[in-house]
């Protein structure tokens, strides 16, 4: 993909993560869209095929334990990446990220998108959890999964959208550890 086009496609899904994350996905046009990023309504077709496909584009972003856990990593790493993605500076890209996670559509295929993200992120997370724990029961391991991920993004959620102090401002410490805690504690794994 050229400069050009990566530019106009990174201006696409950043323009829809805005449009989708404070109108909603129904009232959004991709019009509206196109007019946002400075481009012709055509592009987002010839990048994402839909307007479908340029929200599942928008929900490719990081989350963050896909920052840090690429397919297969170990729980440390996976708990590092989520700790450190806590406690560093939240942003604007944040909380349109978790409003595009958690806002229902009203349209049954998207919401179907972004459940199946959001499982995905949940069976990432207990895959690195199981591969430290040779007793981990699947279905068990999702669940903590997916309560651990709940943990997330409802911090990132109090630091960033709501902005609920003290935790907002807490310094690293303050937050890094209750939080590995909590996160050992759905996940298996003493303290090293």
């Amino acid at each position: 993909m050229s400069k050009d086009a990566a530019a106009t496609r990174l201006a696409l899904v950043q323009a829809a993560r805005h449009r989708f994350a404070f109108d909603g996905y129904r009232a959004t046009t991709v019009r509206d869209i196109a007019a946002d990023a400075g481009v012709n309504v055509a592009l987002i077709n010839r990048y994402f095929g839909s307007k479908e496909g340029l929200f599942r584009a928008c929900l490719d972003r990081a989350t963050p334990e896909q920052e840090a856990a690429p397919s297969g990593s170990d729980l440390e790493r996976v708990l590092g990446g989520l700790i450190r993605h806590i406690i560093r500076s939240p942003t604007d890209e944040d909380s349109m990220q978790l409003l595009l996670l958690l806002r229902g559509s009203g349209d049954e295929a998207v919401d179907r998108i972004r459940r199946e993200t959001l499982r995905g992120y949940a069976e990432r997370l207990a895959g690195a959890a199981r591969a430290g724990s040779s007793s981990a029961d699947d279905d068990d391991m999702l669940v903590r999964a997916e309560i651990a991920l709940s943990v997330v993004l409802g911090m990132t959620m109090l630091r960033t959208s709501t902005k609920v102090e003290p935790l907002a401002s807490a310094d690293v410490e303050a937050v890094a550890r209750p939080l590995e805690d909590a996160l050992r504690a759905l996940l298996g794994g003493g303290r090293g």
